[in-house]
């Protein structure tokens, strides 16, 4: 049923729950296990070709085509704004995209003020700004962004949480919620048009197994 198809799958933190998801959904994955962590390529036993990316560059792949599907982010994929297929939440890799600041130095709040943020989300972060009536002025980091606040850089940071506690260890504080995330399938929109048995196919089986797996948490 999924053979030929290449996925994308992201490096780091959600590869292995990626990896599971998508066993309990059908797939060989026991390759994934035990790849080198230098390849890139990971052929499985049912004939699916895995692509190991930066999480940051899964949707690339996937809405030009080099993969059919993927497992990105809710901020990737909101950040870039890529023409893609998302029918699937698989509710793994949860945390939130926050506005932080130094609890001993407020960013300003008056209706207008320029504030300078620190973020790896531009977009994202000029969006909800304006829509707050601020003037970002958005300084782009690509390292710790926790920093730019630390440092006087910034005012303050849009950054992804989990726990918050690399917030409290630096002294910052959540002042804003700007959206839940999670992982999603996607789906590069010509695969689906070409193969869309074998599509359709896939994504009622992760979305089983993702209903299976809401089932089994605990209460």
């Amino acid at each position: 049923m999924r053979d030929g198809l290449t996925v994308a799958l992201p490096k780091g933190r959600i590869l292995r729950p990626a990896a599971e998801l998508l066993a309990r959904a059908g797939f060989a994955t026991r390759a994934l296990a035990s790849h080198d962590d230098r390849r890139l390529v990971v052929e499985l036993e049912d004939g699916t070709r895995i692509l190991l990316v930066k999480p940051v560059d899964v949707a690339t792949y996937v809405e030009r085509g080099v993969a059919d599907l993927g497992v990105a982010g809710r901020d990737t994929l909101e950040e870039q704004a890529r023409d893609l297929y998302e029918p699937v939440d698989l509710e793994i890799g949860a945390c939130r995209l926050v506005v932080a600041e130094p609890a001993d130095r407020p960013g300003p709040r008056e209706r207008g003020a320029s504030v300078r943020v620190a973020t790896k989300y531009p977009n994202i972060a000029r969006r909800h700004f304006l829509a707050r009536g601020a003037d970002p002025d958005i300084i782009l980091l690509f390292g710790s962004v926790e920093l730019g606040a630390v440092t006087g850089l910034a005012d303050q940071i849009v950054d992804l949480v989990e726990s918050g506690e690399t917030l409290r260890q630096n002294g910052l504080v959540e002042v804003d919620t700007i959206m839940d995330v999670t992982s999603r399938l996607i789906v590069h929109p010509a695969s689906l048009k070409l193969r869309p048995a074998r599509i359709a196919a896939t994504i009622a089986a992760v979305r089983a197994a993702c209903e299976s797996s809401r089932k089994a948490a605990p209460a």
